[in-house]
């Protein structure tokens, strides 16, 4: 798929969230060229399978892209993530930077997640780049959700503070670990929702944490939990709504799947406070009759009608599913997309929002590489 768009997009930061443009800020020329499949890192053979897996990507307010994943690489030295960098709305990629555990010394190993602050947050300046992700040793005896900062667009990493500690890294059910990191500003605060195995009462649950100053952090808080301990709902991501709700997009490992596609339905709760989803309906995502399983994403863009775009994509399909009147059950929609599925696929709604970036790093158990698409949005 070729197709090359001239736009006007204003110089913002772009995060899952997509951001209103700054008061005052002006408008910049950008291209945006739609392609499929594009490889951007292969692994050496001497990679431990899967390779590579959980892709994430970050915009930041001249327009650079950043990528992360998980990487397989053999052992000594201690794993890493490594940063690729873009300039041509990703398009091409060259490698730029790693953020390394300097901490732990059991390197950053799972779940890494790009995040461009969008206002200061304790010492951090606007636009520091923030990486968090799950620190275990290689016998994966403990994880420890980290996070690092880049106070230089991605080229030098520090480490920043610890967010939560857990137990063995295995996700089975009577284990203790944490998982799956995802941040996001509110107010000003910053939030830190991951999974949580550490209360017996839950195989697993949806947890956050807030910081005001990203050094001291509040005490853990739910936000999906099941009467059924074997139940798992994990994977959280958030994205924030024209009306100013926000939607916290999960997989619910063993909730009520009306097509039986799978274990893993992707569910979703809508709140006026990102604080607050506890207590928020849980929704299944059901596109006439589909209804998507694993590992799931979601972003929001303004384009495409008064609501704007909710776009969501899961590890069972290479589509996306589309809602366009915030979040009402009865309105998704399937549409086709050119990226293959992936283990959780990232999803980035570019500085033209009429784009979306979609990053893949295989599946698991697979021989996998790193690959983008750049799309319109399909229901425009």
């Amino acid at each position: 798929m070729r197709g090359i768009a001239t736009c006007l997009a204003w110089a913002l930061s772009i995060t899952s969230t997509y951001a209103a443009p700054p008061a005052g800020a002006g408008p910049k020329k950008c291209a945006v060229t739609e392609f499929s499949q594009q490889t951007i890192f292969v692994p050496p053979r001497d990679y431990n399978t899967p390779k590579t897996l959980y892709g994430r990507t970050a915009q930041l307010e001249d327009g650079t892209l950043l990528a992360t994943w998980e990487n397989y690489s053999p052992e000594p030295p201690i794993v890493h993530y490594p940063i690729y960098k873009s300039t041509d709305k990703g398009k091409t990629w060259a490698p730029f930077s790693t953020v390394k555990d300097t901490v732990n010394g059991w390197g950053l190993r799972y779940q890494p997640f790009l995040y461009v602050l969008p206002r200061a947050i304790g010492s951090l300046k606007k636009g520091t780049i923030l990486c968090a992700g799950n620190s275990l040793p290689t016998d994966l005896s403990k994880t420890k959700i980290d996070i690092y900062a880049s106070r230089d667009s991605g080229k030098t990493w520090s480490f920043v503070s610890s967010v939560a500690s857990g137990g063995r890294g295995i996700p089975n059910n009577g284990e203790t670990p944490v998982w799956e990191p995802f941040l996001l500003v509110h107010k000003n605060e910053l939030i830190a929702y991951y999974a949580d195995q550490r209360d017996p009462e839950h195989g697993q649950k949806l947890s956050h944490q807030v910081t005001s100053d990203l050094v001291n952090w509040g005490p853990p808080v739910d936000d999906a939990s099941s009467a059924t301990y074997d139940n798992r709902p994990g994977m959280t991501t958030v994205a924030r709504l024209r009306n100013g709700d926000y939607l916290m997009l999960y997989e619910f490992g063993g909730g009520y799947n009306p097509a039986n596609s799978g274990w893993f339905p992707v569910y979703y709760k809508i709140a006026s406070d990102p604080r607050k989803f506890d207590e928020a309906e849980e929704i299944v995502i059901n596109a006439g009759g589909v209804v998507p399983t694993g590992s799931p994403y979601v972003v929001w863009s303004p384009s495409g009608g008064k609501n704007g775009t909710i776009v969501v994509s899961a590890a069972s399909h290479s589509e996306v599913f589309v809602n366009t009147k915030a979040g009402d059950k009865d309105a998704w929609v399937m549409h086709k997309t050119p990226q293959e599925s992936a283990y959780t696929r990232s999803l980035l709604v570019l500085d033209d929002p009429d784009y979306l970036l979609i990053l893949g790093a295989g599946q698991l158990g697979g021989d996998n590489k790193v690959t983008d698409t750049v799309m319109r949005l399909p229901n425009l």
